[in-house]
């Protein structure tokens, strides 16, 4: 079996997301999917990673991940090289399982869970239906496409009714990200008293609508320097939190081991990551409790099963990061599933519920506050035939005969 033709394709509406197809001669067509820059990662596949992969076998997945970042500027980060290096990954492992006739999770070495737990990270509709995701004015708060989960509004303005809708749903784990207002304002410097009290309002409402029904995970988008995040931490604590996630900018395991020892809440760490050897500086240093991975930033499925044994290796949970394209989800759960020290998946509702279901054929089931295993082979889920008609759409193609 051979590669004959990679295909990439992008959307002005969703404009950061971007599917890479890997054709080969026997018909199999594999998905992949990343986020962000798209523009930059589609030139790197087709300029760059396309002459290394045309004619190759497929099913040489380790090979070919090790060929996609042997790259002199592809070094363990998350930039436009991994991120097209993860889309391509992941494409081979859903073209893997096709040959096979078996899902991912399968093949990644079976079934480690019946059902996880998910948590809710409480992002609205059109949290990343943008050209502009920068902090805080990516929101996009009630613009465009309406429903009953614009959880991002929810938890801002109304988070007890929106932990109870939630616990309704059978969903006990919520994230938030109420500290990037002033984070923004004071350029991650420092809190004042009344920005402080105002970012507490959403614990004190949930905590007071459903007590310790609800596990609440703060996010931070690493927007802070360590002496505020450290003051943070400590006001945050009386509501009882389970975990602080990226806290801090993730480039000094020093600085972040330093914040760990300052609070007895979890660390996680950390979406923004690529490669296992950061995560291997931070476990050294006892600088992490709960390791985060995207499958579409860091490598891939090849080398998140890496990143997740490593965290096992030092006795912690692992907890795939999903706040972007659907086809990342699908990959992100079948990862979950393969791994005994998965803790529990994040997911989104106004996504998996909303503009996911433009755009593929299938989302993992989620019930009652749990998901499920995807079936059918591959990732189980496929691009819909609208995707291929839409007039925002734009296809580019490598094949052999085009370098």
């Amino acid at each position: 079996m051979k590669i004959t033709k990679i295909e990439t394709l992008r959307t002005q509406e969703f404009f950061n997301v971007i599917w890479v197809r890997i054709h080969t001669d026997s018909g199999v067509v594999g998905l992949g999917e990343t986020f962000y820059g798209a523009g930059a990662v589609e030139a790197h596949i087709h300029e760059t990673l396309a002459i290394r992969l045309l004619g190759q076998n497929p099913l040489h997945i380790e090979a070919l991940h090790k060929e996609m970042l042997n790259l002199p500027m592809a070094q363990s980060s998350t930039g436009a090289e991994y991120r097209a290096a993860s889309a391509i990954d992941i494409a081979l492992w859903d073209l893997f399982g096709k040959v096979c006739n078996q899902p991912v999770h399968q093949m990644l070495g079976g079934l480690c869970h019946d059902k996880i737990r998910v948590y809710n990270t409480c992002a609205g509709y059109n949290y990343v239906r943008s050209k502009n995701i920068k902090p805080v004015s990516n929101w996009q708060i009630n613009k465009g496409q309406e429903g009953p989960y614009e959880d991002l509004d929810g938890f801002m303005n109304r988070a007890d009714e929106l932990a109870l809708d939630l616990l309704e749903q059978g969903i006990t784990a919520m994230k938030i990200w109420p500290f990037d207002p002033p984070a923004i304002e004071n350029k991650g410097l420092f809190i004042d008293a009344r920005q402080m009290k105002k970012s507490l309002e959403p614990f004190e409402k949930i905590r007071k609508a459903v007590g310790d029904k609800m596990d609440i995970m703060v996010e931070f988008h690493s927007l802070w320097n360590l002496p505020a995040a450290k003051e943070i931490a400590r006001a945050i604590e009386p509501y009882a939190p389970r975990w602080y996630e990226d806290p801090i900018r993730m480039n000094s395991p020093q600085a972040l081991a330093e914040y760990a020892r300052s609070t007895p809440v979890w660390v996680c760490a950390s979406e923004t990551l690529g490669s296992r050897y950061p995560y291997k500086d931070m476990l050294e240093r006892d600088a992490v409790h709960v390791v985060m991975v995207d499958l579409c930033w860091s490598g891939g499925l090849t080398e998140g099963r890496k990143i997740a044994a490593l965290a096992e290796t030092w006795h912690r949970p692992f907890a795939p990061h999903d706040c972007i394209g659907p086809v990342g989800f699908a990959a992100a759960v079948h990862c979950s599933f393969s791994q005994p020290n998965t803790l529990i998946q994040e997911s989104v509702r106004a996504f998996y519920k909303g503009w996911y279901n433009e755009l593929v054929t299938a989302v993992p089931r989620i019930e009652n506050g749990y998901v499920f295993p995807m079936e059918g082979p591959g990732l189980g889920v496929e691009l819909r035939d609208e995707v291929f008609e839409r007039e925002d759409l734009t296809i580019r193609v490598s094949t052999p005969e085009s370098l």
